[in-house]
């Protein structure tokens, strides 16, 4: 019989409607992230540094590329015989069929997979955050607890707290009261959405509340765990931890990569982040190229200027063009004499000759004023912009536009122009 220590079951079905059209056709966890990455790479690269070697991978919102990406594992070290990486979608049963309706519903669903293992602990993880942490330590801090559950938490500023789970604790750090987004938070120290789980006693809430509408492990499964007077703990991270759960955090996130002494740091030897890398030619910088502070792709071609920007695999920047402040996804096209300011375009998009994006004011979004903010440009993937065009900031682009679809050839700030395909 199979036992594992502790296996991870990693939530990357999210739709992550607040990236807008940047998840327009993928899911939130297979977005580009660094120029190299995706942020599904960072939770995997942790498990197998952390020796936690099976992993089940649960996706459902638009999983082509993520499947793609994670394939059998072999970049993670997680193509096993026994365990490895599985992916997990939602599947047809003999007498009813349903989604993930919620995080804890997911892990409901796959309780057999679980089960084949047959652990002491389940780690359950999000595929959407961008950090560094040795499970392990993690673990061996909920062993020494004696814990029935183990949270990571954060602490995070006040005034954010609401957006969060957040936990009130003793002086040993057991958990003394739990709050889902509370509207006035009594704490600072927020879930991480981490846990670690002694198994018997996740199965048998998950099969209690089997029936609850979404069931969820902030709203359902902790206070249920809580009520019966389960032993549950904090484990306080003091690292990096950011949720990209927004444009601007994703931006921010990319843009905190090449500060001079960047807070996360890609180029730590002893904790390394692996990804799925295509065999591309060499990036080339030409003679003529200007570039400042930047994270350059490989296959990257360079003729022009590039300032305190993002460059993806495989992109391409035409001569004369410049580009500040940017995000630039893999095998973008960014051609001759364009000016790109503060933007994210997103894979296999094209931006024309002369086109000029983050012009004029900072307008609310027309559609989502949520979403498109803080000044960005954003472009879907496979995306075209036809030459000459001139877009304002907060503005949002998805589909192959022709000159007709702009007035006078230009998108005034906090306008969106979607074709068939895109989202608003």
């Amino acid at each position: 019989m199979i036992k594992k220590e502790m296996i991870a079951m990693l939530l990357a079905g999210g739709q992550g409607s607040r990236l807008g059209v940047l998840t327009s056709s993928i899911a939130k966890p297979a977005v580009a992230f660094g120029g190299k990455y995706r942020i599904i790479d960072f939770a995997l690269s942790n498990c197998i540094n952390s020796g936690i070697d099976t992993v089940g991978v649960l996706t459902q919102y638009q999983p082509l590329r993520l499947n793609q990406h994670i394939g059998i594992g072999i970049p993670w070290d997680l193509d096993r015989n026994v365990g490895g990486v599985s992916i997990l979608p939602p599947y047809e049963k003999s007498t009813s069929s349903e989604w993930y309706s919620g995080t804890a519903n997911a892990i409901f669903q796959n309780l057999e997979y679980i089960d084949y293992y047959n652990p002491e602990y389940v780690l359950i993880l999000g595929g959407d955050h961008i950090y560094k942490m040795d499970y392990e330590v993690m673990l061996d801090y909920h062993k020494s607890n004696n814990a029935d559950i183990t949270i990571a938490t954060i602490p995070v500023p006040m005034e954010e707290a609401h957006r969060f789970g957040v936990v009130i604790t003793d002086e040993n750090k057991k958990i003394t009261e739990f709050e889902e987004k509370p509207a006035n938070p009594r704490s600072n120290l927020a879930s991480m959405g981490i846990y670690i789980f002694k198994w018997e006693l996740l199965k048998e809430a998950l099969i209690k509340l089997k029936d609850q509408k979404g069931c969820d492990f902030g709203k359902h499964i902790i206070p249920y765990c809580h009520e019966l007077g389960k032993r549950i703990f904090a484990y306080e991270f003091n690292g990096y931890w950011k949720d990209v759960g927004t444009l601007f955090s994703y931006w921010q996130a990319n843009m905190e990569l090449i500060d001079l002494v960047p807070e996360f740091n890609l180029y730590e030897e002893f904790w390394k982040i692996y990804t799925k890398s295509d065999i591309i030619t060499p990036q080339y910088i030409s003679n003529n190229a200007r570039i400042e502070r930047c994270i350059i792709g490989e296959g990257a071609e360079i003729y022009g200027t590039v300032i305190n920007s993002v460059i993806g695999c495989g992109v391409t920047i035409g001569e004369g063009a410049f580009v500040r402040d940017s995000i630039i996804m893999k095998s973008a096209t960014i051609n001759n004499g364009c000016r790109i300011e503060k933007a994210i375009i997103a894979e296999s998009a094209e931006i024309g000759e002369n086109v000029e994006l983050g012009l004029g004011d900072e307008r609310p979004n027309e559609t989502n004023p949520d979403i498109y903010n803080n000044g960005l440009v954003t472009i879907s993937e496979n995306s075209f912009i036809p030459a000459g065009i001139k877009v304002g900031k907060n503005a949002t682009i998805s589909g192959h536009m022709t000159y007709d679809d702009f007035v006078n050839g230009r998108l005034e700030s906090g306008r969106t122009l979607v074709k068939a395909g895109g989202i608003k």
